[in-house]
């Protein structure tokens, strides 16, 4: 490997680090309008989303982003290690804490926008149930 793929290499890996904090960052620290969902009511919507997004009533959520949110959580709890703990110590769970930021922040993200569009869709579905 040259020298300059190497340096070109770590800064690809910086700029993914940064970019997963940054995700993770605001999806965190988002406060918009007052009543707006926070962290908490965020995360207890995932499981509706994801069954919504499932059953394909959620279009904002294709089932290829879901299979990617299904491969970072199957890499975060499998056993085997693109950068092995056990030989590079610290330095090894870099990588799994890139990838825990981006799910953490890219699933908080989404379910934002679920439950806008839940919110959206809510007095959609009560003007068609009163025809």
């Amino acid at each position: 490997m040259s020298a300059a793929s190497a340096t070109s290499g770590r800064a690809a890996g910086r700029a993914g680090r940064a970019a997963a904090f940054a995700t993770l960052f605001r999806a965190l620290t988002r406060r918009g309008r007052p009543g707006e969902p926070g962290p908490a009511e965020r995360l207890r919507a995932v499981p509706a989303m994801a069954g919504d997004a499932w059953r394909g009533t959620y279009p904002g959520l294709g089932k290829g982003r879901m299979a990617l949110f299904l491969l970072a959580l199957a890499y975060l709890v499998s056993p085997v290690d693109v950068v092995p703990e056990a030989l590079l110590g610290l330095l090894g769970l870099t990588d799994d804490a890139v990838v825990a930021m981006w799910l953490g922040g890219a699933v908080l993200v989404e379910a934002d926008r679920y439950l806008g569009w839940r919110r959206e869709a809510a007095p959609a579905q009560a003007q068609f149930d009163r025809t």
